[in-house]
C-alpha cells in the first residue's frame, strides 16, 4: 500500500488569463511523515505549488490529491486548511492587535475548545517554541526570530498532519535561520508530520530528506 499523503498530478496553474504559466504539468508526491524541500529561483513556481498543496488556491488543470482523493472534488477546502494543514510564511502574518498568546489561539476559534482550553494549549505551544516569557507581547514587541517562533506555534494549533513553510527564514538573519530550521525539523520528527519547505537557500534544503527542484514551472529533478 502506498504511503503517499499529498500528490500533484499533471498540475498547471495560469494567471493573467493564461499569459503567465506558473506551473506546467507538475507531478509531485509527498509520503506521510516526510520532510521535503522545494527549491528553485524566484518566479519558478515553487510558492504556487505550496499554495495549491495547502488548498489556498486551485489548479488551472490537473489535480491535487490528499490521501488519494481529489482535493477540489472530495473535500471542503476551508475544513481541509483549518484541520489538516499548518502554514508558516516568510512575513509571519501575525495579527498586530493581538498578543502572542492570542495570536496562537486564532486557528482554534472555530473548534469546540473552551476559552480556557484554547489558552492552555496556546501557552503550551509557545513554551514548545521557547517563548514562555513572551505570552503578553504584541508582534511589534517581538524580534523577527520571536515572531517566526510565534507563527510556528500558531501553525501547530490544530494539530495538523501537514506543515507547509514558504521561505520561513527569508526575513531572518543567519543565526535565527539556523535556529528556526532546527526547530521545524525537530517538530516534524517528533510529531511525524509532513513538512514541505519552499526555499532558495541551500543550507535550508540540505536539512530535508528529499529536495525537489523547480524551474520555469516544471520539476527538473526527482
Amino acid at each position: 500500500m502506498s504511503d503517499c499523503l499529498l500528490e500533484a498530478r499533471n498540475v498547471t496553474k495560469h494567471f493573467d488569463e493564461g499569459r503567465i504559466q506558473a506551473l506546467r504539468g507538475v507531478d509531485f508526491e509527498v509520503n506521510g511523515g516526510e520532510f521535503v524541500a522545494v527549491t528553485g529561483p524566484s518566479g519558478s513556481g515553487k510558492s504556487t505549488l505550496l499554495h495549491l498543496l495547502g488548498g489556498l488556491d486551485q489548479p488551472t488543470g490537473g489535480e491535487i490529491r490528499f490521501r488519494g482523493q481529489s482535493l477540489a472534488n472530495s473535500f471542503d477546502l476551508d475544513a481541509y486548511r483549518s484541520r489538516r494543514v499548518g502554514f508558516v510564511f516568510q512575513a509571519f502574518h501575525l495579527l498586530p492587535t493581538l498578543r502572542a498568546l492570542e495570536n496562537v489561539q486564532v486557528p482554534m476559534f472555530e473548534t469546540e475548545l473552551s476559552w480556557r482550553q484554547r489558552e492552555e494549549k496556546a501557552a503550551a505551544l509557545l513554551r514548545e517554541v521557547g517563548l514562555e516569557h513572551r505570552f503578553q507581547q504584541y508582534p511589534n514587541q517581538l524580534s523577527a526570530g520571536e515572531r517566526q517562533r510565534a507563527a510556528i506555534a500558531r501553525s501547530l494549533a490544530n494539530d495538523p498532519e501537514i506543515l507547509l513553510a514558504d521561505e520561513p527564514t527569508g526575513n531572518l538573519d543567519s543565526e535565527n535561520s539556523v535556529k528556526i530550521m532546527a526547530m521545524l525539523a525537530g517538530i516534524q520528527a517528533e510529531r511525524r508530520m509532513v513538512l514541505v519547505v519552499v526555499t532558495h537557500e541551500a543550507t535550508v534544503a540540505q536539512l530535508a530528506e528529499r529536495t525537489i527542484r523547480i524551474r520555469d514551472g516544471r520539476i527538473c529533478s526527482p
